[in-house]
């Protein structure tokens, strides 16, 4: 039986990189035989200038049917002056909520060939892998009522509601404590509780959840801590799970521990384990076109996508150890690039990794 892979190509350097992940992706399906079978959509800024709007019908419809979905990256300053409903990351926020993919998976895992490119010390970060589970529909980013209005003698003021309900709160601790179990078996939760009832909640509701995982230790930590343990000593941490906002700041703070964010993928679930899989960087308008941008982030995207998607785990695998065959090689892209290293285009990379395979 097939399966459907959406590739949503994105803006900046989106297509670029997607385009190297699509002839991995094409390299396993063969090599393994996947049966997988491949369609093409616009989103953000490229669906704006087509259609006038970042996530067209026809984007939705193909997303709601696919298996799978590989996104590159939305925005930039080009559609920076529309109003916020019509802006590219409303494309992106919009496959979020009406797919439902509530679970953010973030891993922040230090490749050993990387150690020099971390701005921390080696040995605080040597043999970093972090797991981190952010709530991803919910939260101060979907919470109503929200907007700008005007006060008494005409000062304006900006509001926003931070709101979970406990049934979202349960929902993503599962996935947490599974990833947990899978794992080394600890989970760090993140809050506020000591100035936010809605985290006071959120706490309430993860030590209850813990009485059903009694193999996996349960920490509590403020974000405020949590964002200088990450810097402090962040070998501690092996999951982390924590709401919608603070998993935003969190994980791009955990990614600049591994030595550059164009290393590293992300997967976001449904229920149904449908997921949308994307590196975590932005769409890098001041470098797109020029054939230097990193597409490792986006072929590690594919190798999760065939694992929590597709279930092919042997060729999420394959795909790693190709990527880590690369690197053994002294191949880099410009934003790893070390003393001794070659340094190779976006193309070149890819093609690397191709052989690899």
């Amino acid at each position: 039986m097939s399966k459907t892979v959406l590739m949503l190509p994105g803006d900046g350097i989106g297509p670029e990189i997607v385009a190297e992940a699509e002839k991995v992706l094409h390299k396993v399906n063969e090599k393994f035989n996947l049966g997988l079978t491949f369609e093409q959509a616009l989103v953000g800024g490229a669906a704006i200038d087509a259609t006038g709007i970042p996530l067209p019908d026809e984007t939705l419809d193909k997303a709601r049917q696919a298996d799978a979905i590989l996104l590159g990256a939305v925005g930039g300053p080009k559609w920076d002056q529309l109003e916020m409903a019509r802006r590219p990351e409303k494309g992106l926020l919009g496959l979020r909520s009406n797919l439902q993919l509530f679970a953010n998976l973030r891993p922040a895992i230090l490749y050993p060939q990387l150690a020099s490119a971390s701005s921390l010390k080696p040995e605080v970060v040597s043999g970093l892998d972090i797991m981190i589970v952010r709530e991803l529909t919910g939260g101060i980013y979907f919470g109503q009522p929200r907007g700008v209005r005007e006060l008494e003698g005409g000062e304006r003021q900006g509001y926003n509601t931070y709101v979970y309900s406990e049934s979202e709160i349960r929902r993503i601790g599962r996935v947490a404590f599974e990833a947990a179990r899978q794992r080394n078996k600890k989970l760090c939760s993140v809050d506020k509780a000591n100035v936010l009832e809605v985290t006071v909640l959120w706490r309430e509701v993860m030590t209850e959840l813990a009485k059903e995982y009694p193999d996996v230790e349960l920490s509590h930590m403020y974000v405020d801590n949590a964002a200088m343990q990450l810097v402090r000593a962040p070998k501690q941490f092996d999951v982390i799970v924590t709401g919608n906002m603070f998993g935003d700041i969190l994980s791009d703070e955990a990614a600049m521990l591994t030595g550059s964010i164009g290393m590293l993928p992300s997967a976001s679930l449904n229920a149904e384990k449908q997921g949308m899989y994307e590196p975590c960087h932005g769409s890098a308008p001041d470098i797109a076109g020029q054939g230097i941008a990193n597409p490792l982030a986006t072929i590690l995207s594919a190798a999760m996508m065939l694992r929590y998607s597709l279930g092919e785990e042997k060729a999420a695998e394959a795909i790693e150890a190709a990527v880590s065959t690369v690197l053994d090689q002294g191949l880099r892209t410009a934003d790893i690039m070390s003393e001794g290293a070659r340094k190779v285009s976006t193309l070149e990379m890819g093609e690397a990794v191709l052989a690899a395979l």
